[in-house]
């Protein structure tokens, strides 16, 4: 992926968001990112990825609601 793939996760049964999330992040190249799109703030999805991938990735909100939210998330 490079740093304009989107993931877009608004279609995707809730359950199978966050293996499918994590699946991508390690399938990047160390220093590329994708941008998720989401329906909701993903903020319990930074703390998995806190907790899981600590010092091992970057997240930043490009747009903050209220319909969408999208994040770049990147692999450090």
């Amino acid at each position: 992926m490079d740093q304009n793939t989107v993931l877009d996760i608004r279609e995707i049964p809730p359950a199978k968001r966050h293996p499918l999330i994590f699946d991508k992040f390690d399938g990047l190249e160390i220093g590329n990112s994708f941008i998720l799109v989401n329906d909701h703030d993903p903020n319990p999805l930074y703390y998995q990825f806190k907790a899981e991938r600590h010092k091992k990735f970057s997240w930043e909100y490009l747009v903050e609601g209220p319909s969408a939210w999208r994040v770049r998330i990147g692999r450090q």
